[in-house]
């Protein structure tokens, strides 16, 4: 996979394989995301969540001041439907994986 096959609009890279699933999703599909939780430096868990697929787009964060562009830092974001009709969103991180199901 090129460079130009990964997702271009966030700070980091995302992985080849994950922006492939995230340009392969279609509105309407049923999708696992598993995310590593931590607290503190100590714990940490696994958690999924389902949901049909909406879409993906990209959320800068940053301060609510005037600032140079270089400061935000732009996660890629994944909006979906839980199956009680919740609208709901996950930020990507280097471990996240995403499945269809």
């Amino acid at each position: 996979m090129t460079q130009a096959d990964t997702i271009p609009s966030s700070t980091r890279p995302v992985r080849p394989a994950l922006a492939a699933v995230l340009k392969s999703l279609k509105p309407g599909q049923k999708i696992r995301i598993t995310q590593r939780v931590r607290m503190n430096s100590r714990w940490g868990w696994e958690t999924t969540v389902e949901g049909e697929f909406r879409e993906v787009n990209f959320l800068a964060t940053g301060l609510a001041t005037d600032r140079v562009p270089e400061d935000d830092i732009v996660v890629v974001t994944v909006h979906f439907i839980k199956p009680n009709g919740e609208l709901s969103s996950v930020t990507l991180d280097n471990h996240s994986r995403i499945e269809v199901v």
